[in-house]
């Protein structure tokens, strides 16, 4: 049937049965910074301090204050209130709430000095768990390429190839698409007359590659394999290369060691810590290099640090971003989406 048309909802205080809250102090979780920097490209600041997005075929809002995250799903209050204890669990899954951060922070700050510095006006930054085939599908699209730009992408496939879930103020909000729906013959031309240049092809493509192999369950089963087992599949779909592994790696498939590099980061690498890396380019011997490097410096969660410094970075570019030169040079650093 026809989807539902429903008020976004601003926060608890409207009416606060259509809500619910767990505990999460600012220091475990900032949503502007981590549901804004490149993780994920699903998320809009729909007022001032609330967040609306989708996540598991949900559509959510979610708003933080003092020490408490405040969520609300739409849609749901008509089939009887949604179970609270399931949808508590989607969002401490999703926003990996188990792992303290604080802590980790410490032992990043406590071996890197760098990391301290920067750190400090960025606390909450966490990396997100996400379901596989919306990270790997997306990060394909993040190929020379900048935030709003993907986030624009990823709307029209979803409005495209996804089904509608509500209306919020008479916008349409749709799930990602199924693989079986992006799996068509007439994918490819139909991304490419959304925009999507060169990644039309491997957007279809590796849809297809994982229906006719490893399917979306084998792709999620890859949490249970090592880092480097995980990163040669996904190195193998079509337009997967070394950087785009490493996202999928680190935001969906719990491979928190796994460091993804790009040129800016590799720079970083070189410039501020004095690595002696990698020849002239960016090579996958390179990434290898650099991604040891950091592991040695952070450690068994390295990919969560270097999530924190991005995230920073881009900030800090955004700020700087008044010059015609930082402008550029914080575009070219807005340029990935973690990687």
């Amino acid at each position: 049937g026809a989807a539902a048309s429903m008020k976004l909802r601003d926060g608890p205080s409207a009416c606060p049965s259509l809500w619910r809250s767990l505990p999460c102090p600012p220091a475990e979780l900032r949503l502007d910074l981590v549901l804004s920097s490149g993780q994920t490209f699903r998320w809009w600041e729909s007022s001032p301090g609330a967040w609306t997005g989708v996540l598991g075929e949900r559509v959510w809002t979610l708003r933080q204050e003092r020490d408490r995250l405040w969520y609300t799903v739409y849609g749901e209050e008509q089939d009887g209130h949604p179970d609270g204890a399931e949808t508590d669990q989607i969002l401490r899954d999703y926003f990996q709430l188990d792992v303290g951060l604080p802590a980790l922070y410490r032992a990043w700050g406590a071996a890197d000095p760098l990391f301290r510095k920067m750190a400090n006006d960025f606390p909450g930054v966490r990396v997100l768990r996400q379901d596989p085939v919306e990270c790997l599908l997306s990060f394909i699209c993040t190929s020379n390429n900048h935030i709003s730009r993907i986030t624009a992408m990823i709307e029209r496939l979803c409005q495209a190839f996804g089904h509608c879930l509500c209306c919020l103020d008479a916008r349409p909000i749709h799930a990602f698409p199924s693989l079986s729906a992006l799996a068509g013959a007439d994918t490819e031309a139909r991304l490419r007359a959304l925009g999507f240049g060169y990644r039309a092809k491997f957007v279809s493509g590796t849809a297809r590659a994982i229906v006719e192999g490893l399917g979306a369950e084998g792709l999620r089963q890859l949490r249970t394999v090592p880092y480097a087992e995980a990163k040669r599949e996904l190195c193998a779909l079509p337009g997967v290369g070394t950087k785009v592994a490493d996202c999928v790696c680190l935001m969906a498939l719990d491979k928190a060691e796994a460091v993804p590099v790009d040129t800016h980061v590799w720079r970083i690498a070189r410039q501020r810590y004095g690595a002696v890396l990698g020849g002239r380019s960016l090579t996958p011997r390179a990434h290898q290099e650099i991604g040891d490097f950091f592991r040695g410096l952070w450690g068994p969660r390295a990919g969560w640090a270097q999530a924190v410094l991005f995230c920073a970075d881009l900030r800090k570019g955004q700020e700087l971003a008044g010059s015609q030169d930082q402008a550029r040079r914080s575009q070219e650093r807005d340029s990935h989406g973690c990687c």
